[in-house]
C-alpha cells in the first residue's frame, strides 16, 4: 500500500472554462500533474510549471510509453505525493483511463475517477449539432478512427455502423478518413449522408468543414488533428442555430 494518491482527472475538450469544479481544485492542490498532449496549452499555463510533467503520447521523436506512465503514477504515489493524471476530454472515453485505474488498483494505490466534459459531444454542440434530435437522430456511437496498430484487425465495424439509424462520432479519425468513409460508402451508407469535421472545437482557432460522405475527403484537406468528425443528418441542424461559434 502507498501514502500517496492518484486522480484520474478529465480535463475537457479544451477550453478551459469547460473544466470542472472539482477538477480545478485537484489541480490547485496537486503535488504532481502528469498531463497529456492534448490537454490545452490555456489550462496549462495558468498552473504552477513546477508540477507539470509532460507525459503526452502524441506521434512524435518525444513518446512517452503507457508503461512508462503506470510506473511514474507509482513511483509518485508509493513517495506521499498527490498526483494528478491530467487526460483531455473525459478519462473514461478513449482516453486509456480504465487501464491506468486497473494498473494502480493491483499495485495497491488510492485511485479516484474524476470525470471530464467529452469532446465526442462538447465539441459538436459548440458549433450547434446535437448528437441526437428528435427529427434526426435517437441514438448515437462513438468509435475511434485510430485503433492500437498492435491489434490483429480492427473491432470498429465500418460494414455494419453502414446502417446505422443515427449519428456517428468518430474520435482521432483524421488521419483515417479516406479509409472508414470508403468503407462506409462501400457497405451502402448514402452518399449525400451530411459529414462535419470539427478541428480545435472550443479553442478560439476552432475550425469546421461540412460536405458529405462523398466529398468530406476533399473538403477536408486542411482539417488537422485533433478534430472530431460527425456523420449523420444532425448536422443539418447547425444551419438552422444561431449564435454558435464562428466556424
Amino acid at each position: 500500500m502507498t501514502s500517496g494518491r492518484v486522480y484520474l482527472v478529465g480535463a475537457g475538450p479544451g477550453d478551459p472554462e469547460l473544466l470542472t469544479v472539482k477538477a480545478n481544485r485537484l489541480l490547485t492542490e496537486a503535488d504532481v500533474i502528469l498531463h497529456d498532449g492534448l490537454v490545452g496549452e490555456e489550462l496549462l499555463a495558468s498552473l504552477p510549471a513546477a508540477a507539470l510533467e509532460d507525459v503526452g503520447k502524441r506521434n512524435t521523436d518525444r513518446r512517452t510509453t503507457q508503461e512508462a506512465i503506470n510506473e511514474r503514477m507509482v513511483e509518485l504515489a508509493a513517495a506521499g505525493k498527490r498526483v494528478v493524471r491530467l487526460k483531455g476530454g473525459d478519462p473514461f472515453v478513449f482516453g486509456r483511463g480504465g487501464e491506468e485505474a486497473r494498473y494502480l488498483a493491483e499495485h495497491g494505490v488510492p485511485v479516484e475517477i474524476v470525470p471530464g466534459v467529452t469532446s465526442a459531444l462538447a465539441v459538436p454542440g459548440v458549433v450547434g449539432i446535437p448528437a441526437t434530435d428528435r427529427d434526426h437522430a435517437s441514438q448515437v456511437t462513438i468509435v475511434t478512427g485510430h485503433e492500437d496498430p498492435a491489434k490483429d484487425e480492427s473491432r470498429v465495424d465500418w460494414g455494419r455502423l453502414a446502417g446505422f439509424d443515427g449519428t456517428i462520432i468518430v474520435l482521432m479519425g483524421v488521419g483515417k478518413l479516406p479509409e472508414y468513409t470508403a468503407a462506409l460508402l462501400e457497405a451502402g451508407m448514402e452518399p449525400e449522408t451530411p459529414v462535419a469535421m470539427i478541428e480545435r472545437g472550443t479553442l478560439p482557432e476552432q475550425l469546421m468543414v461540412r460536405a458529405t460522405l462523398a466529398t468530406i475527403v476533399e473538403h477536408a484537406r486542411e482539417i488537422e488533428p485533433p478534430a472530431i468528425t460527425v456523420i449523420g443528418s444532425v448536422v443539418d441542424v447547425t444551419e438552422l442555430v444561431e449564435g454558435v461559434l464562428a466556424c
